[in-house]
C-alpha cells in the first residue's frame, strides 16, 4: 500500500520548529543506520572539519531517516521514491545534497549500481564533489573502501563497484546515462531552462523503474523569476501532495511561507521575525544578522535587488521578474490581478471596448489585449491572449519550456500556418463589436495591412482600425497604464504570460519621453504588453459609453 506522504499541517509545524516530514512507519533500523553513516561524514571546508552530527541541520537528517527508512529490508521495494525539497540558498543543501549521495553509495548492496548527482553550472557541481571527496579522504576507512578519480569527478565503491558521478546538468548527456541507483538534481528551476530537460527528466525517470530501490532527488530554491517548465511541474506536484490534493511517492520538504503571506499587500515577509521559519539551517551555515545585512544591502539597491534576495533566501515565488530598467507599472503588476477575468466577463462588466494588436512576424508573438472600462467602478479591465508560430519555438529554444507552460494556461496559441492567428484575432474582435462595445482596434502601423484584411473580412468595420504611432509617442500610454496600476484603478486578468511580458519590459530615456522597445527587451518577448499599450492609447481618449437599452428606451420618439 502506497505511503500517505502529506503534511497538511505544514505551516503550524514551521511556526513551531519541527520537522516537515511526517510522521511514515520507517523500518527504523535501516533509518537510524543510515544517519549514523551520514553522521560520520565530515565537512571538509569547514575549520576543524567537523561530523556531520555536530555540523548538520537535524532538519536534514529527517530527509535521511525518510529516505532510507522507506526502503523495505526484505524486498528492497522503496516506499519514498523521489524527494523534493525547496530550501533557501545558504543552508548548505548543495554539501547536504553530496554527502547524500555519498551515504547512498556506502548503503548500496546493488552490484554495480550508478547514481548520479548533478547541477546546473560546473562551480556548483565542484562544489558537491570537493564536499563528497574531502568527507571520503578525510575518513580513512572510507578512503579505503571508495576511490575518488579526481579528473573524473567520480567515486566508485571498491567492493561493490557501484559508482557516483558528479556533473553538470547536462540533457543529452543524461539521457543516456544508466542510474540504477538514483539520482540527485541540484538547482532544478536553473536546469529547467535548459533545452531538452523534459525529455533528460523522464528517461532518468523510465531508467530507474526496473529498479525498486531506486530514488530521485531534487534540491532547490525558489527561481529569481516565475517559475518554469519541469520545476514548474514538480514544485506543483510538491505542493500538491503536501497539501493532500494528490498522492504521489514524492515526499515534499518545502519551506516556504504560505501563499496568502508572500502575497500580502504589506509584506509581511520582510520581518526579520518571520525569517528563521523558512531558514531550516540557522545558526550553523547562516544567521539572521547575515541575512538582515543581506537584505538591507538588496533593498537599498532596487525593487528587483531586494525580490531577488526575497526569492534565494526565504523562497519567495515571483511573479513578475523585474530587472534593471524594469518598466515602473512590473513593481504593481502582481498586486492588481483580479484572477479569473475572461473577455465574456469583461465585456459584461465594461461600457467601452477598446483593443490592441501588435506584432506577428515568425520571430513574434501576435500580441492582443482588451481594454475595457467598467461601467459601475469606471476601472480599466484587461484581457490578453498571444498566437505564436511553432518558427518561435524553434528560434527561441530558452523559452520553448515556458511557451508551452502559457499555452497550457490557455494564453497562448500556438498555431501551424501563418494566418491563423490573424484570422483569429478577427474572431475575436468580431465578437466585440457584435456585443456594441468596441471602440476603437489599435494597432502598430507597420502591421495594418494583413490584420486590416482580416478584421473587414470578419465584419469589423473599417473606421474602427486606427494606427497607434510607436516609439516615444507612447510614452503617454506607458505613464498612464504604470499610473493606474499604482493608484488601484487598471485591473488584469493575473495570465502568467502577460505577468512575463511586464516583468520583461525595460525602459529607455529618449529626451524627455521614455520608450518600451522590443530590441531593449532582446529574446524575452514583450508583444501582449505592447498591445496592451495600444488600447490604453485609445482608451485615455475617454471614448463615449456604447448605448444602453435604457438609454433608448428614453430617447424621444421620432414619427
Amino acid at each position: 500500500m502506497a505511503w500517505d506522504l502529506s503534511c497538511r499541517d505544514w505551516w503550524s509545524r514551521l511556526q513551531a520548529g519541527r520537522s516537515l516530514v511526517p510522521g511514515l512507519p520507517l523500518w527504523t533500523a535501516e533509518a537510524e543506520r543510515a544517519v549514523r553513516v551520514f553522521n560520520k561524514l565530515r565537512l571538509a571546508d569547514v575549520p576543524g572539519t567537523p561530523t556531520m552530527e555536530e555540523a548538520g541541520g537535524e532538519w536534514f537528517r529527517d530527509i535521511v531517516r525518510a529516505m532510507f527508512g522507506s526502503v523495505d529490508p526484505a524486498t528492497r521495494e522503496r516506499m519514498i521514491r523521489e524527494l523534493f525539497a525547496l530550501v533557501p540558498k545558504k543552508n548548505s543543501k548543495t554539501t547536504d545534497g553530496a554527502l547524500l549521495m555519498v551515504t547512498a553509495l556506502l548503503l548500496n548492496q546493488r552490484p554495480r549500481a550508478g547514481y548520479v548527482m548533478t547541477a546546473p553550472v560546473q562551480d556548483v557541481a565542484q562544489l558537491a564533489f570537493d564536499a563528497a571527496a574531502g568527507a571520503i579522504e578525510l575518513d580513512p576507512v572510507l578512503d579505503k573502501k571508495l576511490h575518488v578519480r579526481h579528473h573524473l569527478k567520480t567515486i566508485i565503491h571498491r567492493e561493490t563497484k557501484a559508482e557516483l558521478e558528479i556533473m553538470t546538468f547536462d540533457p543529452s548527456v543524461l539521457t543516456g546515462q544508466k542510474i540504477s541507483g538514483g539520482a540527485l538534481i541540484d538547482e532544478l528551476h536553473v536546469c529547467a531552462k535548459m533545452a531538452k530537460a523534459p525529455k533528460a527528466l523522464r528517461q532518468i525517470r523510465g531508467g530507474m523503474l526496473p529498479f525498486p530501490e531506486a530514488f530521485l532527488a531534487f534540491i532547490t530554491t525558489q527561481s529569481d523569476e516565475a517559475p518554469v517548465g519541469i520545476f514548474a511541474d514538480e514544485l506543483q506536484k510538491a505542493r500538491d501532495i503536501r497539501d493532500g490534493k494528490r498522492e504521489g511517492a514524492m515526499l515534499p520538504v518545502l519551506f516556504e511561507f504560505p501563499k496568502e503571506l508572500q502575497e500580502s499587500k504589506d509584506r509581511k515577509w520582510e520581518s526579520p521575525a518571520l525569517w528563521p521559519l523558512v531558514t531550516p539551517n540557522l545558526g550553523k551555515s547562516i544567521t539572521i544578522q547575515r541575512l538582515q545585512s543581506d537584505y538591507q544591502e538588496a533593498k537599498d539597491t532596487s525593487e528587483v535587488e531586494l525580490r531577488i534576495w526575497a526569492s534565494q533566501h526565504l523562497n519567495l515565488q515571483i511573479g513578475v521578474a523585474l530587472h534593471a530598467a524594469a518598466w515602473a507599472g512590473a513593481e504593481y503588476w502582481e498586486a492588481q490581478s483580479e484572477l479569473g477575468i475572461t473577455l465574456e466577463e469583461l465585456l459584461e462588466r465594461c461600457e467601452v471596448v477598446d483593443v490592441g494588436i501588435d506584432g506577428g512576424g515568425l520571430d513574434d508573438l501576435l500580441g492582443l489585449a482588451v481594454v475595457g472600462r467598467d461601467k459601475e467602478t469606471r476601472d480599466w479591465l484587461v484581457w490578453s491572449r498571444a498566437w505564436a508560430h511553432p518558427s518561435v519555438m524553434e528560434r527561441r529554444k530558452a523559452e520553448a519550456e515556458r511557451f508551452n507552460d502559457f499555452a497550457s494556461d490557455g494564453d497562448l496559441v500556438l498555431v501551424q500556418q501563418i494566418g491563423e492567428d490573424v484570422e483569429q484575432v478577427a474572431d475575436i474582435v468580431a465578437q466585440i463589436e457584435e456585443s456594441g462595445l468596441l471602440d476603437k482596434v489599435g494597432v502598430d502601423p507597420a502591421g495594418l495591412g494583413a490584420i486590416l484584411d482580416a478584421l473587414e473580412e470578419a465584419g469589423v468595420p473599417k473606421d474602427k482600425v486606427v494606427g497607434v504611432s510607436q516609439g516615444w509617442k507612447l510614452t503617454g500610454a506607458i505613464k498612464t497604464a504604470e499610473r493606474k496600476l499604482a493608484e488601484g484603478t487598471l485591473w488584469h486578468a493575473g495570465q502568467p504570460l502577460m505577468a512575463w511580458c511586464a516583468g520583461n519590459a525595460k525602459v529607455e530615456p529618449r529626451g524627455n519621453a521614455i520608450v518600451i522597445t522590443k530590441q531593449a527587451a532582446g529574446t524575452a518577448k514583450i508583444d501582449p504588453l505592447m498591445a496592451m499599450f495600444n488600447a490604453v492609447t485609445l482608451m485615455s481618449l475617454n471614448p463615449a459609453a456604447a448605448p444602453s437599452i435604457d438609454d433608448f428606451l428614453r430617447s424621444p420618439v421620432i414619427a
